[in-house]
């Protein structure tokens, strides 16, 4: 089968390579779709990051560079492997892509199963990936979804995850007003599980055409421009001067996270969602005069089935937020360059791996 395979910065080769065996406990997947993640780019641009680099494997994959990438995807079951008696080909699925030791608790009450030690993800740390035509998956991170939600729509449940979760950890509830900066694919599908939840949104984007994308998706009920707009004034405004009861942030911009600050009412929850690729700065006056509570959030945790019930129940339209969509020959110049280049353009990019969904 062909697969995206990773080997350096910015050596990434489309490769021929064996099919994955199905084993105990495994089910087959025919990959439909994967996105390509802001982690994707800068594994290219920056890495290796999350992929370990050929000769230091990873301590629970054992495997290094070259990996195949891919983690955001849907597909069709193809196989079952013994003991996996509640899944059945034909079926479609997502995938939860964690990679994990296994005595970690996964449980449905686990609440942090994400954070344990050694933690990677399918196509990062190996186990295969969604820029292959098929995977091999254990049964724990497989998720079935509605027949009824297009396999490309279904891709984009991953990263909708990680809005959910950051949501969660946010503790706002139905009534309230949230400040989002940036409307990249993260801030955006953050945004819409907001929505979903009856939060009003106040969305901060710098560029024009991201605007243009929140209004167009129906995510931001007050879209704002921080180079032309006091995004501080505007928010105490929307909310009779009371500031916004809870923050965002979308863009590991320092600017953006000083405007978050400000903007909060006092006792506001600040969620830090993006990967910061160097140290910010705090005011720790304005933490601790306004009893700020800041939180960080990573990935996703026991999310997938309320995510993946948002969309099957029609909360949450994912449709308008793929803007391409390319086989793994234009992995590069079609995806790859876009998004790090020219990432304004795009939402969220999809790769058909076998170019059937083409």
């Amino acid at each position: 089968m062909r697969a995206a395979r990773y080997y350096d910065r910015g050596d990434i080769r489309i490769e021929d390579i064996p099919e994955p065996a199905v084993g105990p406990g495994q089910v087959g997947i025919d990959v439909a779709w994967c996105g390509i993640c802001g982690t994707d780019l800068h594994e290219y641009a920056d890495g290796p990051i999350f992929i370990p680099p050929a000769g230091h494997p990873h301590p629970i994959s054992h495997e290094d560079a070259p990996v195949t990438l891919g983690h955001e995807m849907s597909g069709v079951v193809s196989s079952v492997g013994e003991g996996v008696d509640d899944l059945a080909v034909g079926d479609h699925v997502v995938v939860e892509p964690y990679i994990l030791y296994e005595d970690v608790d996964t449980g449905p009450t686990s609440t942090d199963y994400h954070l344990s030690k050694d933690m990677n993800f399918i196509g990062l740390g190996g186990c295969g990936g969604g820029l292959g035509e098929k995977i091999s998956v254990k049964r724990r991170w497989v998720h079935k979804i509605s027949a009824d939600v297009p396999l490309d729509q279904a891709a984009l449940i991953e990263p909708l995850s990680v809005g959910y979760h950051a949501v969660d950890r946010s503790d706002a509830i139905a009534g309230d007003t949230v400040l989002i900066t940036g409307a990249g694919p993260i801030g955006l599908l953050t945004a819409a599980v907001c929505k979903a939840r009856g939060l009003t949104t106040i969305i901060s984007e710098p560029s024009p055409l991201r605007r243009a994308k929140a209004a167009e998706t129906g995510v931001g009920d007050h879209i704002l421009d921080p180079v032309t707009q006091d995004v501080v004034a505007r928010t105490l405004a929307i909310t009779d001067g009371r500031g916004a009861d809870a923050g965002f942030e979308c863009t590991s911009v320092q600017a953006a996270l000083d405007t978050l600050f400000d903007a909060l009412k006092p006792t506001g929850v600040l969620v830090v969602v993006s990967i910061w690729g160097y140290p910010g700065t705090l005011d720790m006056q304005k933490l601790v005069l306004k009893e700020i509570d800041m939180r960080g959030t990573i990935a996703y945790v026991n999310s997938h089935p309320d995510t993946i019930r948002l969309v099957e129940e029609g909360k949450v339209d994912l449709a308008p937020f793929i803007t391409g969509r390319i086989g793994l020959d234009h992995l590069i110049d079609e995806g790859f360059d876009t998004l790090i280049h020219r990432n304004e353009t795009a939402v969220k990019i999809l790769v058909s791996p076998s170019g059937s969904g083409l």
